[in-house]
């Protein structure tokens, strides 16, 4: 595809560069990289869960993460897209710190959860696991029971004092997840049994299992049929009324229907955050509005 325009770039301090878009969607793309400047929009909020500054990410020799500065409100759906590659899930995973479990990965910047640095030496990562629980891509049942599943968590921390307290955790949280009246007859099968997107919503029971304050989401509903991703939208915005949520996602519908702020990725670089319907209707940036037109990406 061919395009024929001229773009006007203009960054936080309202200094504007106007770039040629005239030629190939992927060498439109190679021109924009250049212009992309700082993050335009609304990355910075001023009462927010999450607060990230200057985030660099490197595995070895190669940075995958460029000066990201991104604010996560509370109890707000924030949206991740961009193409393949572009740095969305390593930034959400500096966010509850999976990726020191990647020898070659350093990562630079600020990093606070309510004021508090989880980069600190003094943080206990798997304390903050249980702060900030993660619903990963492909779902990951242990090959337990439905109902050791969704325990696990609450027995490795402590959280009940007796079997009936134990039991009223597991129940609330797989009604919470929608799959209760699904399973309550299964509870002692294996939740590796279940269908992918019963599997999926046993993985997020079991993470609210141990309310987390913040939920991070790495495209999860990519692997499920229609009825199913239907089925965690509905859920994502029931659980949004009380945690925070930051969703990776490759489907823009998706992150329309779910989110309250959207954050466009470029190259491992933050190039536009905004309300949802305004990424959506009006973007900012000629990239934004590239990738969501389908002109690359």
């Amino acid at each position: 595809m061919t395009l024929d325009k001229t773009a006007l770039v203009v960054d936080n301090n309202n200094n504007s560069t106007e770039v040629n878009l005239t030629g190939s969607a992927s060498d439109t793309a190679d021109m924009l990289d250049m212009t992309i400047g700082e993050t335009v929009g609304k990355a910075l909020l001023e009462d927010a869960k999450l607060n990230v500054r200057h985030a660099n990410v490197f595995y070895g020799d190669k940075q995958a993460i460029h000066d990201i500065s991104l604010d996560i409100g509370k109890n707000e759906v924030l949206a991740m897209i961009g193409p393949s590659g572009c740095g969305k899930s390593t930034f959400l995973r500096c966010l509850n710190r999976m990726n020191d479990t990647i020898p070659i990965c350093r990562v630079e910047g600020s990093f606070l959860l309510d004021g508090e640095d989880i980069y600190d030496r003094r943080q206990d990562p798997v304390l903050l696991r249980s702060r900030v629980g993660m619903v990963f891509q492909k779902p990951n049942p242990f090959p337990k029971s439905i109902y050791d599943n969704v325990a696990y968590g609450v027995r490795l921390h402590g959280l009940a004092k007796n079997r009936a307290e134990l039991d009223e955790i597991v129940e609330k949280s797989l009604r919470r997840a929608g799959l209760f009246n699904e399973v309550k007859d299964d509870l002692h099968k294996p939740g590796t049994g279940l269908s992918g997107g019963q599997q999926q919503r046993l993985c997020i029971a079991r993470t609210i299992a141990i309310d987390p304050e913040v939920i991070l989401m790495d495209e999860p509903t990519s692997a499920l049929d229609p009825i199913a991703t239907a089925l965690i939208e509905e859920l994502i915005t029931e659980l949004s009324e009380k945690y925070t949520i930051a969703i990776v996602t490759h489907s823009m519908q998706q992150a329309a229907r779910v989110s309250n702020r959207t954050a466009y990725f470029h190259m491992g670089k933050l190039v536009e955050v905004n309300d949802t319907d305004s990424v959506f209707t009006t973007p900012q940036h000629p990239l934004t509005e590239n990738y969501i037109t389908g002109r690359f990406g």
